[in-house]
């Protein structure tokens, strides 16, 4: 039976941004915002040495539908790279970097196939086996409708066939629906192989047919914590074995430190370090968010005389200089389950008022924030998943409010 080799991969976001990074030395800002690029070029160096049959790129290639001049020359150059490796590369541009865009335009060598607006197929022949790879580009930035109706039906029993999507679930409302889908549908279409993207988390949705989510190649804010990467796969008509290669240049994580019995400043700036030093070892450079937990009346006198900023900044001037770097962006407090709390009538009533609030009282509260000209543009959209943080935290203030009186 023949087999090939391909890697699957999408979500590259070659230049994001990184919105909502504050006060980082120079270095460790160029090494975040360089972080695409250098996971793009992990795939090309790894291409280049083991020479798959061809790659797949589904969707978003760059972060933005205006391509950046650097994001286009850096992905010119790795795909003439692979050209001269006589390396095939299948691709779609997705919601950030569909076709109506406005970009200085770079022609790529002719190993890449780019998918136009509607849905084409692309046919290699790979050691005498048959390809067919079919899929889409979006021609605007919404695609609301589904596109399944575009797919064929696998016809040619002696092929190999894998469709290319970038696009949704119908029923995953954790993120903005695009070109929505139902599993059944694509299980419908007869494809040995499913290679999706637009989501960013790492998932499979079916084992026979393999329908694949590989996840984005480098996390671009905290919410897309762990480690990045995409997909080598070989397949056959009957077979698929799948093989998740890291990719991630810096890696956000959360880091729990246990503070029960801290006593003195020194000890808990101790475990912090103890804390920090085995993420470094695990993941490399990262960005943290450090999780204070069991925090008892003992560890919260430290915080008395010292506000939670200056405690993160002293944390930061001891990890300043330290390799790979690991910056802890956020430092928040978990206080111990055993705190004995009663409420009253008054924290009742404002706590269950925030239940309440909907996203737009919740905008409404915030707008100075998020109206404010120099700040706006590097604050997050407010989400649901946020807003159920808010009250969690602002009940925790509440109760820390109240404790203290």
């Amino acid at each position: 039976m023949s087999t090939i080799r391909f890697f699957h991969m999408a979500d590259l976001h070659l230049d994001s941004p990184f919105k909502g990074l504050f006060g980082l030395p120079e270095q460790n800002l160029k090494k975040i915002r360089e972080s695409t690029f250098e996971a793009f070029d992990k795939i090309i160096h790894k291409a280049v040495k083991e020479k798959p049959d061809f790659l797949l790129i589904v969707g978003d290639i760059y972060d933005g539908e205006n391509r950046s001049l650097q994001a286009q020359r850096r992905f010119q150059t790795a795909m003439e790279t692979l050209f001269h490796h006589n390396i095939p590369v299948i691709l779609s541009y997705g919601n950030h970097d569909h076709l109506s865009g406005s970009w200085t335009r770079f022609a790529l060598p002719s190993n890449v196939y780019e998918l136009p607006a509607e849905t084409s197929i692309v046919q290699l022949k790979i050691r005498g086996q048959l390809v067919n790879v079919y899929g889409f580009s979006y021609g605007d930035r919404h695609v609301a409708t589904s596109m399944m109706d575009t797919y064929p039906v696998a016809q040619n029993p002696d092929a190999i066939h894998i469709g290319m999507l970038h696009g949704s679930e119908a029923s995953d409302t954790t993120h903005a629906v695009y070109a929505p889908f139902r599993k059944e549908q694509l299980l419908e279409k007869n494809y040995h192989y499913w290679a999706l993207g637009h989501i960013h988390k790492r998932q499979h949705l079916h084992q026979h047919p393999s329908i694949v989510y590989p996840g984005n190649i480098q996390s671009r804010h905290r919410k897309e914590q762990g480690v990045k990467g995409f997909y080598d796969v070989t397949l056959s008509q009957t077979e698929v074995d799948l093989t998740f290669v890291p990719t991630s240049s810096v890696v956000y994580n959360t880091v729990e430190v246990d503070c029960n019995d801290v006593l003195h400043a020194n000890e808990l700036l101790t475990k912090c370090e103890e804390a920090l030093a085995i993420n470094r070892q695990e993941y490399g450079a990262s960005v943290v968010e450090l999780q204070l937990t069991n925090i008892d009346e003992q560890a919260e006198s430290l915080f008395e005389h010292a506000s939670v900023e200056a405690w993160l900044e002293t944390i930061r001037e001891v990890e300043e200089q330290i390799e790979p770097m690991c910056w802890v962006q956020k430092l928040t407090l978990e206080a111990s389950t055993a705190t004995n709390y009663e409420p009253t009538v008054a924290t009742d009533s404002v706590i269950n008022l925030i239940e309440h609030w909907g996203i737009a009282e919740w905008k409404d509260v915030l707008k100075d924030l998020y109206q404010h000209a120099g700040g706006a543009r590097f604050v997050e959209p407010l989400t649901e998943q946020d807003i159920e943080q808010l009250k969690i935290n602002t009940q925790a203030l509440l109760v820390d409010e109240i404790q203290r009186v």
